[in-house]
């Protein structure tokens, strides 16, 4: 695990912003206060490993700020990124009740504020609390539902249709609206957005600049913004 700056007085879950979003939600009272004095805060830079692929798990992790790339190896070496998870997301916890090592590997894509659960704690939490259990059973099901539709979408999209559905993907999870369209406000690189598809950097580049030309997006610095989002939906025939 990559080194790790810890913030010196973690905050209280209560006043944190993404709660709402995350499996802790309904907790409140003693609840909260319990877990605000079992976790663990810590700060990440951009590019650091919260943990590697195929490493045992010891905890769950429940981001507070920033954009966690969830990614590993296949076996020709190359980096296949899974998903992005923001806040309010949690990692680790399939492999905590699975009992089996990390099947991938998480880094920052952005400064981002991490809390860590201890999984002996955690495990005592689900079993006391059946709402965590039911919102973590909720998570599991979408995530599976998520890799069923991209597995079904690499065998069946064209390059353009599977991009222009990751871009709207993007778009929900990461937009924020402009007077000239959707921003997504998010840094990833072409390598990084070929992963997610499934396909080469060249062919990416390629796609983004005939999106481009046909008024479909606009750039701002690195940044994507979609311009024409009926016609992106039309491209992509999404299952969302």
């Amino acid at each position: 695990m990559d080194t790790k700056t810890k913030m010196p007085l973690p905050d209280h879950c209560k006043d944190c912003g993404s709660r709402s979003k995350g499996i802790f939600c309904a907790l409140e009272g003693s609840d909260l206060d319990e877990l605000s004095k079992y976790k663990i805060t810590n700060k990440y830079k951009k590019g650091q490993t919260l943990f590697d692929e195929g490493t045992p798990p010891y905890g769950l992790y429940c981001i507070s700020e920033g954009n966690i790339k969830v990614h590993k190896s296949s076996t020709d070496g190359k980096d296949i990124i899974i998903r992005i998870a923001t806040h309010g997301d949690v990692l680790g916890h399939r492999s905590i009740f699975s009992e089996s090592n990390y099947q991938a590997s998480a880094t920052a894509l952005e400064d981002s504020s991490i809390c860590f659960i201890d999984k002996k704690y955690i495990t005592k939490l689900i079993k006391e609390k059946p709402s965590i259990a039911t919102n973590l059973i909720e998570k599991l099901s979408k995530d599976l539902g998520a890799s069923e539709v991209k597995l079904a979408n690499m065998s069946q999209k064209s390059v353009k249709e599977r991009l222009a559905e990751l871009l709207l993907l993007l778009k929900e999870s990461h937009g924020s609206r402009l007077d000239s369209g959707s921003l997504i406000d998010l840094r990833l690189t072409r390598e990084e957005l070929a992963s997610m598809i499934g396909t080469a950097t060249e062919t990416v580049i390629r796609t983004l600049s005939e999106m481009k030309d046909e008024n479909l997006i606009s750039y701002e610095g690195r940044k994507i913004i979609i311009t024409d989002e009926n016609s992106l939906l039309d491209i992509a025939n999404p299952a969302f």
